[in-house]
């Protein structure tokens, strides 16, 4: 199972999202970051990252709004880079506005998740993410190796 990037700079999202992919061991390491700069550097093996082996993620998870470089800015560039439009792009975010929501589909987003406020919601909504990401989709010949028996360990990367 690959690792799955998750982009957004509030801690406590980040936490409880963190929380329900491990409860459910739906991933085998998630690579936090706080802003799209960060994102970009990850996903560009370059700034803080630069000289360590980085590992496509299965799926990337962005926030929406975020200081430095916004989620929106994260997707045009992912998706306008042929090495990195293949990625799935989740955007997980507190906004409801229709703008955000077009937008994002046009600029190549798989899916847009609002951030339920109730606690146990944002923790069911996670488990689903990464239910049909990490289990259900079927991602590009190539992209990670198939093996349906795998059980996933529960590790997260700390940064």
């Amino acid at each position: 199972m690959k690792r799955i990037l998750l982009a957004d700079d509030c801690p406590q999202d980040t936490e409880l999202t963190l929380t329900a992919l491990q409860e459910f061991h739906l991933a085998n390491e998630v690579m936090t970051v706080r802003d799209g700069v960060e994102a970009l550097d990850y996903l560009y093996n370059r700034g803080e990252f630069s000289g360590t082996p980085v590992e496509t993620p299965l799926v990337v998870i962005l926030d929406l709004k975020m200081p430095r470089i916004d989620g929106l800015e994260v997707l045009r560039r992912m998706k306008h880079d042929p090495n990195l439009c293949s990625i799935p792009v989740v955007m997980l975010t507190s906004s409801r506005e229709d703008c955000d929501l077009v937008e994002s589909y046009q600029l190549g987003a798989n899916a847009y998740v609002v951030k339920p406020v109730d606690f146990q919601q944002f923790v069911d909504t996670v488990r689903q993410l990464g239910v049909f990401w990490a289990i259900i989709n079927e991602p590009p010949p190539g992209s990670r190796p198939r093996n349906d028996t795998q059980r996933l360990p529960k590790r997260r990367l700390e940064r």
